[in-house]
């Protein structure tokens, strides 16, 4: 690396986003730090992460699903509002076969406790799991997109003037996140061609019987 002047980039800390609701009711942690799936859509994790930006700071909702790593929905928005969070988990059920038993794991952010919210997960039959003890480890999946996202767009394309130029680097890197990027954990395929694996084997077994 460095012979080709290559460097690797450093993570930072990180602005607190998650603003826990005392009065709320929580719902259980039905993960427990496993964040493993067989198939596609049985557990989503979501969570939220800020970019500052020259007129103020925006903030970026994400849905991940835990079997492939794929990223269902997100959304950019100036404020840390339940529409936020709402509208990224909307996408992901337009674009995903959410079933029942379907597990969606948050932090404990006022915004995934909201009753709006927790209507909306109850509406399309998804079990609700929020961690337990609310540290980092509870929602380590989406905390690890969040890193790759700051780490490989924010920091490196800064500085950022508006929501809309964050906004259209998030969905530039949404599409090669899912399409081209190699992850290690899935034996070096993007997310999206690692559920085509999984269907074509599914596929293949069903010809088979």
């Amino acid at each position: 690396m460095r012979q080709l002047g290559l460097a690797g980039v450093v993570r930072r800390h990180r602005v607190r986003t998650t603003i826990p609701e005392p009065d709320a009711h929580r719902p259980r942690d039905l993960v427990r730090r496993r964040f493993e799936a067989s198939a596609p859509d049985p557990l989503w994790v979501a969570d939220l992460t800020y970019v500052p930006t020259w007129v103020g700071f925006v903030y970026v909702a994400f849905v991940i699903d835990a079997f492939s790593r794929r990223i269902v929905g997100w959304r950019v928005a100036s404020s840390l509002r339940t529409d936020l969070a709402l509208d990224a988990l909307e996408q992901a059920l337009h674009q995903r076969n959410a079933g029942n038993g379907l597990v969606h794991h948050s932090d404990r952010g006022s915004q995934y406790l909201s009753i709006r919210y927790s209507e909306r997960l109850s509406d399309a039959r998804i079990q609700a799991s929020v961690g337990s003890v609310g540290d980092s480890y509870d929602n380590a999946l989406a905390e690890t997109i969040n890193g790759l996202f700051k780490t490989a767009v924010i920091r490196r394309r800064g500085p950022w003037r508006s929501l809309e130029a964050v906004e259209m680097a998030t969905f530039e890197w949404v599409h090669w996140f899912n399409t081209q990027r190699l992850y290690e954990l899935l034996g070096y395929v993007p997310p999206a061609e690692y559920e085509q694996q999984f269907y074509r084997r599914q596929e293949a077994q069903a010809c088979a019987a």
